[in-house]
């Protein structure tokens, strides 16, 4: 089971400013050096501010291009960690281990969602060609 362990921004993450908290940056590289221990951590990373970024919007099946920065930040990703762990409650109990993500002395959040997985879908010619796809990228590597 995969699950995605994802940052919420704040105004912080969405300034641009790279935090300057050693403590923090300790705190999250000893958390996600358990996680490669342990054989569940699948990849990691902040994300650059939504000023940097764009949105695709589809109306009527046609897509627009919607330039950033977006002023939802409760709404916006700042940074995540991908995990495959045996179970949900596993996953709940790295997400509990998480460090605070912007330092202790400012508020923050993380949001679990669990990852759907091609068997999770009806068998079709669209699910068998995506699931080829991905087979052939893992070979690859």
């Amino acid at each position: 089971m995969r699950f995605m362990i994802m940052v919420r921004a704040n105004a912080l993450s969405e300034s641009g400013e790279t935090p300057n908290d050693p403590e923090m940056f300790a705190q999250m590289a000893t958390y996600h050096e358990e996680l490669a221990k342990a054989g569940v951590l699948l990849d990691a990373s902040g994300l650059h501010p939504s000023s940097r970024g764009f949105r695709v919007r589809y109306t009527d099946g046609k897509p627009a291009i919607v330039d950033g920065p977006f002023t939802e930040t409760k709404e916006l990703i700042a940074g995540y960690t991908l995990i495959q762990v045996r179970s949900r409650d596993e996953a709940l109990e790295w997400a509990r281990r998480f460090p605070a993500p912007f330092g202790k002395h400012t508020d923050g959040e993380i949001e679990v969602r669990q990852l759907y997985e091609l068997e999770d879908f009806e068998p079709c010619e669209g699910i068998e060609r995506f699931g080829a796809l991905l087979e052939k990228e893992r070979n690859a590597k």
